[in-house]
């Protein structure tokens, strides 16, 4: 089912001619600053992998990526890709990257699976990232400062844009904040996932959730995430687990959260081995990427994924991802969005 979040008192400041430019700006002005920020280097990425490698990221689980056969290899199965979670580390090893450099790319998606509304489409695109680290960082602080560095990208992003702009107003907040999905769950005991969200975003303006994966003291996790990229069962801080985390901000527009990036330490050999027993994923070890993990030809890591279509639409402040990118949506909500005052491309 699909549906819609209406705008609040939706106000379309741009039109199609401006929203064209001002994404061309976005992508180019805060790519490079995320490169600076995090010493990158781009690099080209596939937009499928094979089947049965163990590349491609398996989200929570339940997903299913489009698949198709190979002609010249025998009808091989190729899957489109989620993300390139785990296809960026074996790239470090592959180019040999040193300690404190990563790389980035843009990471084009087909989730088929995606239930669409303004900010979920079947079409994903992002700027995946990953830089190799050295065992000493492998813990909060460092993940903390990661965050710090991606959020001034932000926030110089939305100044340029705003200036450029006139009839858009800066909405977020000077810093970001951090909290544990446990010490979230604590302050919200009665409240769903998205409502405690909702309820953090709004107090602080944007906020770093930490320790998305593992399960919480209600017996639930935060939220899904896969066993063998992330690291969420290693001690961060206060006792708690994760090394990961999600940034979300406040939107005014929609009145809601958006979650803008996805990111974390990489496990290691020993979280690795025990999320995929707690996952009762253990068969992966006989996989592609995960033999090489735990022969150790992998380097540490630290990477994410930061939604290109997603960070233009809230800078540019519109209410609906169609208005960003082009892709398919049904055609009550195109009617739907037209009526609203945001006509989807």
């Amino acid at each position: 089912m699909s549906k819609i979040i209406p705008p609040i008192n939706y106000h379309n400041a741009l039109d199609m001619r401006q929203t064209e430019q001002g994404i061309k700006l976005i992508k180019e002005f805060f790519q490079q600053n995320l490169s600076t920020e995090l010493r990158l280097r781009r690099v080209t990425a596939p937009l499928f992998v094979l089947k049965g490698l163990g590349i491609n990221d398996d989200l929570n689980g339940v997903e299913r990526p489009v698949t198709f056969p190979i002609k010249d290899l025998d009808e091989a199965k190729a899957e489109v890709v989620h993300s390139l979670a785990k296809w960026k580390r074996l790239t470090l090893a592959e180019y040999d990257v040193e300690p404190g450099y990563g790389i980035y790319t843009d990471m084009n998606a087909i989730r088929a699976d995606e239930e669409l509304d303004n900010l979920h489409s079947l079409y994903v695109d992002q700027w995946d990232w990953e830089a190799v680290i050295t065992p000493e960082q492998r813990n909060i602080a460092f993940l903390k400062d990661v965050v710090k560095r991606i959020y001034a990208a932000i926030l110089r992003t939305e100044f340029l844009v705003c200036e450029r702009y006139r009839e858009l107003k800066p909405f977020l907040p000077p810093a970001i904040h951090f909290i544990h999905s446990e010490e979230l769950l604590q302050m919200y005991p009665d409240k769903s996932v998205k409502e405690r969200e909702d309820l953090i975003a709004q107090k602080y303006g944007a906020v770093f959730i930490i320790g998305i994966g593992g399960k919480l003291s209600n017996g639930e996790p935060h939220d899904g995430r896969a066993p063998d990229y992330d690291d969420w069962t290693t001690p961060g801080e206060n006792g708690l687990e994760g090394l990961n985390g999600d940034i979300l901000i406040w939107y005014p527009v929609l009145g809601r959260s958006v979650e803008l990036s996805s990111m974390g330490i990489r496990v290691n050999q020993e979280s690795l081995l025990k999320q995929l027993k707690i996952t009762g994923k253990e068969d992966r070890l006989q996989l592609y990427f995960h033999k090489k993990m735990m022969a150790g030809e992998l380097p540490l890591s630290v990477g994410g994924g930061i939604g290109q279509s997603r960070l233009c639409m809230v800078l540019l402040q519109k209410g609906h991802l169609g208005e960003i990118q082009s892709s398919i949506w049904p055609d009550a909500m195109r009617r739907q969005c037209r009526e609203m005052g945001m006509p989807l491309i």
